[in-house]
C-alpha cells in the first residue's frame, strides 16, 4: 500500500496528532481588546498567547518546531 492510500485510512484522531511534535500553529486573537498571537499544537491544544507575532514564531522555532500561520 502506498503512502497516499495509508493516509486515507487514518482516523480523525490520527490525523489530529499528525505532526504534533513538529508543527505549531499561530493565529491572531483578541485579548482584552488587543491583538495577540495564540500558539497551538497540531491537535489544536493552545500552548501560549503572546503579544507579538515575531516572538510567537521565534518561540516555536526555539522549541525545534515549524511554525504555520493560520488566517
Amino acid at each position: 500500500m502506498n503512502t497516499i492510500e495509508n493516509s486515507r485510512i487514518m482516523s480523525d484522531k490520527d490525523l489530529a496528532t499528525l505532526g504534533l511534535q513538529y508543527v505549531a500553529y499561530v493565529k491572531s486573537v483578541t485579548v482584552r481588546g488587543r491583538v495577540a498571537y495564540s500558539i497551538h499544537a497540531a491537535d489544536g491544544t493552545e500552548i501560549a498567547v503572546l503579544g507579538d507575532r515575531d516572538v510567537a514564531l521565534a518561540t516555536i522555532r526555539q522549541h525545534d518546531m515549524e511554525p504555520v500561520c493560520v488566517h
